[in-house]
């Protein structure tokens, strides 16, 4: 099986971690960007070279997945170590185990502590769980590579207590971008549901509060996917079994068809496969569809479980990105959830880096009471925010640009390009915490960035990184933008090196005394060769 451009990349990425200093990584792929298939050549790779491999999850469906991705991508079959069956003594050389079988001491016991070379975690948000420290205590010397889709910065911090690094991350607008997930559209529904009463347990809100406080809406709920579920093939969240249930049987009385799944279901096989055929076009779930389930041709999803983690409703949404024969968008149903405490997940969490994006984001959905491109959304919204912010820094800005010094500020330049993930960076592993390198400065210095304003070893990382991309994309340099926006004009991060260089070019023409004459700086847009 061919790897896509992004999943090589991955692929290379972990395997120079775990050559070089990192033996404990991390990779991030937005679902339905073939996660699985990634870890499982990655696995071949090490299985040719005679390592012994486990696969490590917490759901029977995700090992099944990765045994048949594996058999599919690779060729390899692999031994089970799970309830009754072990993988000791198998000729296989990669194994797929489940955590609640291998934590407990006795099975963990009968295992050498090098018996395992590789590890991968699936769903690796779950690593700091106890369960999962005591088999990765275990099998202390492993490679181990951890596998999760887009998580907030949080989470990242978290993770950083056990991972050293992340490998590759593959973003969710780059996936759209490259045409690999379906564009998305999201619209605001103007009903206000109340969760202000809600209580939080384990770091987000508690699913009996959430349907306690859902249950009044349901009817009014049901009435408004009408005007937007019609022709769509549809998967609606629910926090309980009795609510995912009850709201079947309130979408099954307004002309809708539609199915329910929970965990206690003995049809549940038979009502997904016949939702995948049509005979359903909405199907009811209490959370068990997080993980683990592909349907392509989802193209619209209702979250009615709100959430403040960012990695559960990436994992929601993501039952409807994946591209179908037919498929033009995927369609997000969003609602104004009434809380005084929280920050709930958004559409604009998906794909914001910045809390104040995503806020601004949030705002111009609400406003615009129709579906809208969240791509479109996000790129207006950063223009918002970075218009704000240069107001307000405009006396710092102004003082940045007209400094002698022939460097850059990193400010200036993040504002420059309008990159919110610098801006907005807080490191999240050990090394990223430490003092900038010597070699990482001296190379910030010489690419045109005044290196004494930045603080950690990791934004410098992140500079090095966006320097590196932005000169295989042919746009500005820091040089560049130091010289143009010395002399008025705005967002010189965004022109091609071309342009930049051609402006650059007339102004040298006329000794550097001022602007070309008809050019207003402040509004000049250059016209791209």
């Amino acid at each position: 099986m061919e790897l896509r451009p992004y999943q090589q990349e991955a692929r290379e990425s972990v395997e120079r971690d775990w050559a070089g200093e990192f033996p404990r990584t991390l990779l991030v792929l937005p679902t339905g960007c073939g996660k699985t298939i990634v870890f499982c050549k990655i696995i071949e790779d090490m299985a040719r070279q005679g390592a012994r491999c486990l696969i490590l999850a917490h759901r029977g469906e995700l090992l099944d997945q990765a045994a048949d991705k594996l058999l599919q991508a690779t060729g390899l079959g692999c031994a089970v170590e799970k309830a009754e069956e072990t993988c000791l003594g198998s000729w296989y050389r990669v194994a797929v185990g489940s955590v609640q079988s291998l934590m407990r001491e006795s099975r963990l016991a009968r295992f050498p502590t090098d018996y395992f070379d590789v590890i991968v975690v699936d769903e690796a948000h779950h690593v700091l769980s106890d369960g999962y420290q005591r088999v990765l205590a275990h099998f202390g010397g492993a490679l181990v590579l951890g596998v999760t889709a887009t998580p907030d910065r949080g989470d990242m911090r978290s993770l950083g207590q056990y991972f050293q690094h992340l490998a590759y991350e593959y973003t969710l607008p780059r996936a759209i971008k490259d045409g690999y997930l379906c564009p998305i559209k999201a619209v605001t529904i103007p009903l206000k549901l109340d969760l202000s009463g809600v209580g939080v347990q384990a770091g987000d809100f508690k699913n009996s509060d959430i349907d306690t406080a859902l249950d009044p809406y349901l009817y009014q709920i049901a009435q408004e996917m009408h005007a937007y579920c019609e022709g769509r093939k549809t998967v609606v969240f629910l926090p309980l079994v009795r609510t995912s249930q009850k709201f079947r049987d309130i979408l099954n009385a307004q002309g809708f068809r539609a199915a329910e799944v929970n965990g206690g279901s003995g049809d549940r096989a038979q009502v997904l496969a016949d939702f995948q055929a049509g005979r359903y076009n909405v199907l009811c779930n209490s959370m068990l569809l997080t993980e683990g389930w592909d349907c392509p041709d989802v193209d619209c999803v209702v979250v009615l479980r709100p959430t403040k983690v960012r990695n559960l409703y990436s994992q929601m949404v993501g039952r409807g990105t994946r591209l179908a024969p037919g498929k033009e968008d995927l369609l997000l149903l969003d609602f104004l959830w009434h809380t005084e405490r929280h920050e709930l997940c958004h559409p604009a969490n998906l794909i914001c880096e910045s809390d104040e994006v995503a806020r601004k984001m949030t705002e111009n959905i609400e406003a615009a009471g129709c579906p809208v491109d969240i791509e479109e959304a996000e790129k207006k919204a950063a223009d918002d925010v970075v218009a704000q912010r240069e107001e307000s820094l405009a006396n710092q800005l102004a003082e940045m640009r007209s400094r002698k010094r022939k460097l850059v500020d990193p400010l200036q330049f993040e504002m420059s390009i309008q990159a919110e993930d610098l801006s907005g960076y807080v490191p999240s592993f050990g090394w990223e915490l430490g003092p900038p390198s010597d070699a990482q400065r001296a190379t910030l210095e010489k690419l045109g960035i005044f290196p004494d304003e930045i603080d950690n070893a990791g934004k410098a990382a992140m500079l090095l990184d966006r320097l590196a991309k932005r000169r295989e994309e042919g746009l500005t340099t820091p040089k560049q933008i130091r010289a143009l926006e010395r002399y008025g004009f705005q967002h010189v991060g965004q022109w091609s090196f071309q342009a930049a260089n051609h402006m650059i070019d007339r102004i040298a023409a006329i000794g550097w005394r001022g602007v070309p004459r008809g050019v207003d700086p402040a509004s000049y847009q250059p016209e791209e060769r």
